[in-house]
């Protein structure tokens, strides 16, 4: 049992990344928004991310309308950004891209340090001087949001310009943005997400939960295998199936106050169009009877 978890399902939220549903060109097979929403409110989801680009319609009112009417709130949502090159300025998009956060009542900005290259499979070293302008517009960003109501986070993620544990320790000393906890990426970045959630309960401002596969995230560490590969092997597995003690995670946030929603994302990568009733919905299942679990006294 989970302690201080009376309304912890209502705060169970949905990302259609685990329906397969990227930014990355390529990535796979693409449902359509109708049968995603749908299938997340059929499986009694409250909430979801908006998703990456052109998945919801790109007009605020319209985005907004949507998700209403498939009868699910808005969380708000991932955006990659380039953050380290002083000859880009990430607030002027920012400011655009939070008019549909306001307009669907979103309150979480899930930031992520793009390294403007396409994919997760490598990233370039940054210098100090770049480090310096990626801290400096993650507290811009910080305060950019907070202007409209909404709170920034910076989630840490393969493949992007925060993905170690000394990443993300230069963030919590160089920065004031609070953390999206996925504790997915976290494993496979080198930090424990288990001691982040323990140690750090006060700077996570968001969570992602995935379960992960050790043996194939140990793979990609050490440069055996891609992470783009790894997905498509199943490197991410329904919560409870996995190697992270997704139980520990979520007591911790409780003990600690944590308010916010848990976005359940098991990110997959489809081959075809799944029949209807099959694919990605059975794994959320999966993952949502594990959340409804903990909160079983």
């Amino acid at each position: 049992m989970v302690e201080a978890s009376a309304n912890l399902l209502s705060r169970i939220a949905a990302a259609p990344i685990s329906w397969g549903v990227c930014e990355v060109p390529g990535w796979g097979f693409q449902l359509t928004p109708e049968r995603v929403l749908g299938e997340m409110r059929d499986l009694g989801v409250v909430a979801t991310e908006f998703g990456p680009e052109g998945f919801l319609p790109a007009s605020p009112s319209d985005k907004s309308a949507t998700l209403s009417d498939a009868g699910l709130k808005a969380v708000g949502g991932f955006l990659p950004i380039v953050l380290h090159d002083v000859d880009i300025d990430p607030v002027p998009a920012i400011e655009a891209e939070l008019d549909s956060f306001v307009a669907a009542g979103a309150t979480r900005l899930v930031l992520s340090a793009d390294t403007g290259q396409v994919g997760y499979d490598s990233r370039p070293a940054l210098s100090e001087q770049e480090w310096v302008t990626l801290l400096v517009n993650l507290d811009r960003l910080v305060q950019t949001a907070a202007a409209r109501g909404v709170v920034a986070s910076i989630h840490p993620h393969v493949g992007t310009m925060i993905e170690s544990s000394d990443d993300v320790a230069r963030v919590l000393n160089g920065s004031q943005i609070g953390l999206c906890l996925d504790t997915g990426h976290l494993l496979i970045g080198g930090t424990d997400p288990v001691e982040l959630a323990r140690s750090n309960a006060a700077r996570i401002s968001h969570v992602h939960l995935k379960d992960v596969r050790r043996e194939l995230a140990e793979r990609v560490q050490r440069k055996d295998l891609s992470y783009t590969d790894a997905v498509r092997l199943g490197l991410y597995a329904p919560l409870g199936s996995g190697d992270i003690d997704i139980a520990s995670i979520v007591r911790s946030l409780e003990a600690a106050g944590y308010a916010g929603y848990y976005v359940l994302e098991q990110d997959t990568i489809l081959t075809e169009n799944p029949p209807v009733g099959q694919g990605p919905l059975s794994d959320v299942r999966i993952s949502i009877d594990f959340i409804a679990g903990l909160a079983t006294p």
